[in-house]
């Protein structure tokens, strides 16, 4: 059975991070991803640009570049690719992790790679670092299985003279709305709340609001989906029932962190925050030898944690099982 020194869960920025960290403490660090090298962010929106500029997406001290004042997806992709190459990190790409066992400086990671194969390794530390865009934050109602509902938006041009529903008025929701109007869809968007979110990046809530204003955009405010069929939505709004012809649903109702997960492995969470009980200084969690890193750390406050920020908990972490390593050693 093949041996670490720590087994990363998670291959983002945040996991790569920490593997870079543990390799210049002269540490053996394994990272694995059910997906590819930053899956999350392969995920985005195709045209995506961050909120940020290139310099609070660097990690391991290497230099991103961008043509513009702000990344888009594609040129992140790029830069964490070549990072990983850099620092020649052990990545274990779409190789799921199915759980661990054992005590600290003793786990054993079960993983299972995308032929089915199942695999074995020994690690004496594990970091979790999963971020929270795996799952989806579930709706709840009938016909929510049915093939036409989508929980990642990327792109609009598969959706040209459809009749598209998007729930939810954040972010996403009123980008991908845009996009797939000025590209030919027929947009209507449903939201429990009184309007778009104030939250929505300053040059793209009055795009929505004036294309809604119009009649461009068809917007139910103050209301639900309370079912969705093959060729049509059923809509609970303040006048009633309604009912739409569909042919696609984005249900950009947010994400959140593998809560069941992090509970079959001993870590607990706060009861009003869904926040991992960890030690602040360290990021161990309360199952000794088990840390968590970046947005998972946040719990369903995940506004609190982005790369900016959990790309640092890649020293913290690495900091603190050089010392115990030490320590158990001397």
């Amino acid at each position: 059975m093949e041996q670490f020194d720590v087994a990363i869960v998670g291959a983002g920025p945040t996991g790569l991070a920490c593997g870079i960290e543990l390799q210049k403490r002269g540490l053996k660090p394994v990272l694995f991803d059910k997906g590819c090298v930053v899956n999350s962010i392969y995920h985005y929106p195709t045209n995506l640009v961050f909120f940020t500029t290139p310099e609070l997406l660097e990690i391991g001290d290497i230099p991103m570049t961008s043509l513009n004042e702000k990344p888009g997806r594609t040129e992140a992709l790029k830069y964490y690719r070549r990072v990983a190459e850099h620092y020649k990190l052990d990545v274990h790409q779409y190789e799921k992790v199915l759980g661990f066992d054992g005590a600290d400086e003793h786990f054993v990671v079960r993983t299972e790679m995308s032929t089915g194969e199942r695999c074995c390794y020994q690690a004496k530390k594990i970091i979790l670092a999963t971020g929270y865009y795996d799952i989806p934050n579930r709706l709840n109602v009938p016909g929510e299985g049915l093939k036409k509902v989508i929980h990642y938006y990327r792109e609009a041009h598969p959706f040209y003279n459809q009749d598209v529903l998007i729930i939810g008025a954040k972010n996403s929701a009123c980008i991908g709305a845009l996009e797939l109007y000025w590209t030919g869809a027929r947009v209507t968007m449903v939201h429990r709340g009184a309007g778009i979110s104030n939250n929505v990046k300053y040059w793209i809530k009055p795009n929505i609001e004036n294309r809604i204003k119009n009649g461009e955009i068809k917007a139910y405010f103050h209301s639900t989906v309370k079912e969705i069929r093959p060729h049509e939505v059923l809509l609970q709004t303040p006048e009633g029932e309604v009912t739409l012809r569909n042919d696609f649903v984005f249900a950009m109702t947010g994400y959140r962190p593998d809560f069941e997960f992090m509970a079959e492995h001993g870590i607990h969470l706060d009861p009003a925050s869904s926040k991992p009980i960890t030690n602040p200084a360290t990021l161990e969690s309360e199952r000794k030898g088990v840390y968590l890193a970046g947005v998972i750390v946040a719990g369903t406050h995940t506004n609190e944690i982005f790369i900016e920020n959990g790309r640092f908990h890649g020293k913290v972490i690495a900091d603190a099982i050089e010392k115990s390593l030490r320590e158990k050693a001397a």
